[in-house]
C-alpha cells in the first residue's frame, strides 16, 4: 500500500487558480479550492466516494475546537454534503461543512452525507506550489510511518 500511494513531486505543477469569491479551505500551509472541488464533483469530473457520517461517532473520534459563527450555524443546509479529505493516510478531516456537522450534532441528527476525497485527489486543488510541495513531502513521510 505504501508504494502504491506514494506521491511524486511534479516539477511542472500548476496550482488551482482561486478566483475572487471562491471558497478556500486553509489547513496550515495547505490551501484547497473548495469551490472547484464541489464544481468538479457536481459535474462528474471528480469521482469521489460518498459516505454517510455517523455524527455522534464522528464527535467521539475527532477532536473539534472550532469557534462557530452562531448566526451562520442557524442558516446551514443539512442536506448539502460535507467534504471529508484525507489529509494524511487513513485520516480524514472535514474541509467543508464544519458548521453543518456542528448543527447536526447539536440537533441530534444521526447522520450527514459527505463526499470523501482521498489524498491523491486533493493534489489538483492546491492553490499554491508551496502548499502542494509541502503536502507531497508530508504525505510521503506519513506513508513511511505506516
Amino acid at each position: 500500500m505504501k508504494k502504491e500511494r506514494t506521491l511524486r513531486l511534479n516539477k511542472n505543477f500548476i496550482p488551482c487558480i482561486a478566483y475572487e469569491n471562491e471558497e478556500i479551505y486553509p489547513n496550515g500551509i495547505f490551501h484547497f479550492n473548495i469551490s472547484r472541488i464541489l464544481e468538479h464533483i457536481i459535474s462528474g469530473q471528480l469521482i469521489v466516494e460518498q459516505e454517510d457520517i455517523c455524527v455522534p461517532d464522528w464527535y467521539k473520534s475527532h477532536f473539534t475546537s472550532h469557534d462557530f459563527n452562531e448566526d451562520h450555524l442557524k442558516t446551514v443546509n443539512l442536506e448539502k454534503p460535507v467534504i471529508q479529505a484525507e489529509i494524511s493516510p487513513g485520516r480524514y478531516n472535514i474541509i467543508d461543512g464544519n458548521h453543518r456537522l456542528e448543527r447536526a450534532y447539536r440537533d441530534n441528527v444521526k447522520s450527514i452525507k459527505s463526499y470523501k476525497l482521498k489524498g491523491e485527489q486533493l493534489v489538483d486543488y492546491f492553490i499554491d506550489v508551496k502548499g502542494y510541495q509541502a503536502f507531497v513531502g508530508y504525505w510521503n513521510d506519513k506513508l513511511s510511518d505506516l
